[in-house]
């Protein structure tokens, strides 16, 4: 069979399966059974070789799941779990709200702090648009604050979650494409800095130009010294957790699932210290990083499985020497797999995406001469970027369903497109500066 027909016989059950409404997962582990019985089942009857293939497909995937480089997903994802589910994290948003004062926009720029440790923990864009949309949007409103101010800066804050450790689908994404876990985590801090600053100076300058986009209100005068008690009791010991994993990681003085283990071991601690650690608040928190969790790892296999079918079948070759033959710049090359993520985007959750195109875009890249750190990091920036992409980019869609009912779907493009451009003017930056995304995994080594 010629390589494309085998990338065709593959890639079509998968959307035939996901056409039928199987969810994403199993729909790729049901192609995957299929193409196992045909490509690795050999000759004899059709049961001897469906045991065949999917024994030999299984084998090969079981080391991938069993990998101790995933250990850093459930801990981050239960580390998120815990801040949300003991109250922590409202305390310091709270906190952060009061030590803003009069800021002009301040709920804006709460919202994109909020969003970014929220969906950063979780691991779900979706889940934390649906959350600050129903908590922030009303309330935002509430006082005066136009839509494109509201509704922005949650869309916003995607981007700083896929790039700002701890990351869990930066970890998700290390582990299918082969990568260090610990130079990914670390390669995005300097470009969700960057992106931070921009949505700072955005959001600022939204303000300036039209003042009543976010209206002062009246708040309870905060003296200086309760201040320094709020940022001493409510904010630092929660930061100091994530910028303890993350200085962790970067020194080299615990591996990535140790730092998370610490992570989590942490907020345990505070949660205790502030008296907010419940037996329900427990459970639920290991409940929901377990579904996550549980969730990752049929992603996880499905690739495994799919990027064995691709390399058995001699499609990821041939497609390799495909789209090689031609003479692009590689970085035409590159804008080509981004603008194809960007249209996955309006159809697939990032997960299904990964699983997608790992096995495809990452050794493309490397034959294209790319330092494949670099490129996983445009990459989870692309994976956000075609999340909010107007007309039918999915968070687009969530964001209408928890929104006002008197939000229309032009005022959420509206709000989403100046958050876009902040993310593709860092992919130009990351373009012509690689460095950004490499140089302090560079201090590592």
């Amino acid at each position: 069979m010629e390589w494309y027909t085998a990338l065709s016989f593959l890639l079509g059950m998968i959307l035939f399966f996901m056409f039928l409404g199987v969810p994403v997962a199993l729909a790729f582990i049901a192609a995957n059974m299929i193409g196992a019985t045909y490509f690795m089942g050999g000759s004899g009857d059709i049961w001897r070789q469906m045991s065949r293939g999917i024994g030999q497909l299984t084998n090969n995937a079981l080391p991938t799941v069993t990998n101790f480089n995933l250990m850093p997903v459930p801990m981050f994802l239960l580390m998120g779990e815990f801040f949300f589910h003991t109250g922590l994290a409202n305390r310091m948003f709270g906190a952060v709200e009061k030590l803003m004062g009069r800021l002009p926009g301040r709920l804006s720029f709460v919202t994109v702090a909020g969003g970014t440790a929220f969906a950063t923990l979780s691991g779900s864009s979706m889940g934390s648009t649906a959350l600050l949309g129903s908590l922030m949007v009303p309330e935002m409103e509430k006082r005066g604050y136009k839509k494109h101010m509201a509704i922005g800066p949650i869309l916003g804050t995607g981007g700083l979650a896929m790039l700002i450790p701890p990351s869990a689908l930066a970890v998700l994404l290390a582990t299918l494409a082969t990568l260090d876990v610990g130079d990914l985590l670390v390669a995005g801090v300097m470009p969700g800095l960057i992106l931070a600053c921009m949505y700072v100076l955005l959001i600022l300058g939204m303000c300036l130009w039209d003042p009543s986009a976010a209206p002062a209100y009246e708040v309870d005068g905060t003296s200086f010294a309760e201040k320094i008690k709020l940022l001493v009791l409510d904010v630092l010991p929660m930061m100091s957790i994530v910028f303890g994993v993350i200085l962790l990681i970067m020194n080299g003085w615990a591996t990535p699932s140790e730092s998370a283990a610490f992570g989590c071991l942490g907020v345990l601690v505070l949660a205790v210290i502030y008296r907010k650690l419940t037996w329900q608040g427990f459970v639920n928190s290991v409940i929901g990083a377990l579904r996550v969790t549980t969730m990752a790892l049929l992603i996880i296999f499905g690739s495994a499985t799919f990027s064995a079918l691709l390399a058995f079948s001699g499609a990821s070759s041939g497609l390799i020497r495909w789209a090689t033959q031609f003479e692009f710049d590689p970085v035409i090359m590159l804008l080509i797999m981004f603008a194809i993520l960007l249209v996955l985007g309006m159809f697939m959750d990032q997960l299904s995406m990964m699983l997608l195109t790992v096995p495809i875009f990452f050794p493309l890249a490397e034959s294209l001469g790319f330092d494949l750190i670099w490129f996983a990091v445009i990459i989870l920036l692309a994976l956000e970027i075609s999340f909010t992409t107007p007309p039918f980019g999915l968070l687009l869609f969530v964001m209408k369903g928890v929104s006002p009912p008197d939000t229309k779907m032009k005022d959420i493009y509206v709000a989403a497109l100046p958050y876009m451009a902040c993310s593709m003017l860092l992919v130009g930056l990351l373009i012509l500066f690689p460095g950004i995304a490499l140089w302090l995994p560079s201090l590592g080594q």
